[in-house]
């Protein structure tokens, strides 16, 4: 089935006696879905389905292998991940699903959203794979039994060499991202993962682009996929993209011009490498801005805290490399600044769509100098608008205050292990025991992780709820807290 964007957005088939998302019903009630599934997703704010849920859950529920084609942010996880879960059996300790991610980040927040969707089912237990973490504690997982794997090609292939991981009981495959896996040069990874995987399994490979290698993969390892395409429905940007030309002398120091006349509360600056993460974090740092970095070769522990901070708004700037512009997903991300503009105007398109998400205002503020003028006609062509130059003399600090972020991130030493949950930290916090019990409002996010907990506080009472949660107890038991 070629499916292909009406005007309004909506989405048709072609006569392949394929029924179309078009005129089939947008709200999940329409799906052979079982009603405990149909009201968590209810709970969960899934009120109607997305076009490419829309388009691709009526043939993937139906048992066929599908290619969809799809922009990041468009909720093609829970379009899988619902199939995948509508396949299990729970009652059998087998890896019954398999997730291929490109990314580290990905994966996790994949695996976040499968257990999310998961909570209507009986205990599904799903693991991610991925490198940087210790494989010994992902074996262990694998011990207890698995239902759902999500990871990144080259750690699940580690598990199969060494029998920690087994396929045999595999019914859906699905590979997430293809084209950025292809980018990144996995295709003789998936293709040694897939052959260990039963012939008579489901694939479902969602990609934001169609690349050559897509059609490989498809001849290779899928029986007679039917294909869908959507794109995204035509509306007015909510980003506002401003372009500033800049000298190699002056490029660093303008970003934090940017920061402290737009003084945005958060902001991803990209850099096309390392060692410009590197120098811009230092200069950053330098200038008492709250700025991390993530790029290649962080140990997971590292990425972790980065992450989390980031997303708790504990940290101001989050330095990344093109690493972290697909899979990440922060919410109210209100700038995104191109420290250098990259060869690839698809990239350029993935970097400034993390800020502008569900209707609010974005960000994009892009630096380029005479070099990159070519690259920048590149964008041009591929987003069919002209870009629009201010003057860096516009750039005046807006405020004397210091740049700071609203919260404060605490970091337990606990997490799933020691079977705690997001509500027993909560508990602990609003509760008499240990000091002055603190409001939901001074408490942001909480992210349990394998092996430790991270907690969103305001920042003015951070190192008093650091304090209290070293005294009293979470779950039962003492904890270690700190400030990071």
């Amino acid at each position: 089935m070629q499916a292909t964007p009406t005007p309004s957005g909506a989405i048709s088939a072609n006569a392949s006696g394929t029924t179309s998302a078009q005129s089939s019903s947008a709200d999940f009630s329409s799906l052979p879905l079982s009603p405990a599934m149909l009201s968590n997703l209810q709970q969960l704010g899934y009120q109607t389905m997305t076009p490419i849920q829309a388009a691709s859950l009526p043939a993937a529920l139906a048992g066929n292998d599908l290619i969809a084609q799809a922009k990041t942010g468009s909720g093609k996880t829970a379009a899988f991940a619902l199939t995948l879960l509508a396949r299990l059996n729970p009652r059998w300790f087998a890896v019954q699903g398999l997730v291929l991610c490109p990314t580290r980040e990905l994966a996790d927040q994949v695996t976040v959203e499968i257990r999310r969707l998961a909570r209507a089912e009986e205990n599904i237990k799903v693991v991610t794979l991925c490198g940087g973490v210790a494989l010994r504690g992902q074996r262990a997982s694998l011990e207890h039994g698995a239902h759902i794997v999500v990871g990144t090609p080259g750690r699940i292939m580690d598990h199969l060499a060494r029998g920690y991981l087994t396929l045999e009981g595999l019914n859906t495959l699905v590979l997430d991202e293809a084209d950025r896996m292809l980018d990144m040069g996995f295709f003789d990874d998936i293709a040694t993962v897939v052959k260990q995987a039963p012939q008579a399994r489901q694939t479902l490979l969602f990609s934001a682009t169609y690349p050559e290698g897509i059609d490989k993969l498809a001849r290779q390892f899928m029986r007679t996929p039917q294909k869908i395409t959507v794109a995204a429905p035509v509306a007015e940007s909510t980003i506002a993209q401003r372009f500033y030309q800049v000298e190699r002398s002056n490029r660093l120091q303008t970003v934090v011009q940017l920061l402290l006349h737009f003084r945005p509360v958060s902001t991803i600056a990209f850099c096309n490498t390392k060692q410009q993460c590197k120098d811009l974090l230092t200069l950053l740092q330098a200038q008492g801005l709250q700025a991390l970095a993530l790029y290649g070769e962080l140990e997971q522990r590292e990425r972790d805290q980065v992450l989390a901070q980031f997303a708790n708004r504990s940290c101001s700037v989050l330095v990344a490399t093109d690493v972290a512009s697909r899979g990440l997903d922060i919410t109210q991300l209100e700038a995104v600044i191109n420290v250098d503009i990259t060869p690839d105007p698809e990239v350029h398109v993935h970097r400034i769509g993390r800020t502008g998400r569900a209707g609010e205002a974005g960000l994009a503020l892009s630096l380029a100098s005479m070099n990159e003028m070519g690259a920048v006609g590149k964008i041009e062509q591929y987003q069919n608008a002209p870009s629009v130059w201010y003057p860096l003399t516009d750039l005046t600090p807006s405020s004397q205050a210091a740049l700071l972020p609203p919260m404060a991130t605490l970091q337990i030493l606990g997490g799933r292990k020691e079977k705690i949950r997001a509500g027993d930290v909560l508990g602990a916090l609003t509760g008499d025991e240990g000091g002055p019990a603190f409001t939901r409002e001074q408490i942001g996010k909480i992210q349990v992780t394998e092996f430790c907990t991270f907690v969103g506080v305001t920042r003015n009472v951070a190192q008093m709820a650091c304090d209290k949660l070293n005294v009293a107890r979470v779950k039962g038991k003492s904890v270690k807290v700190r400030l990071l």
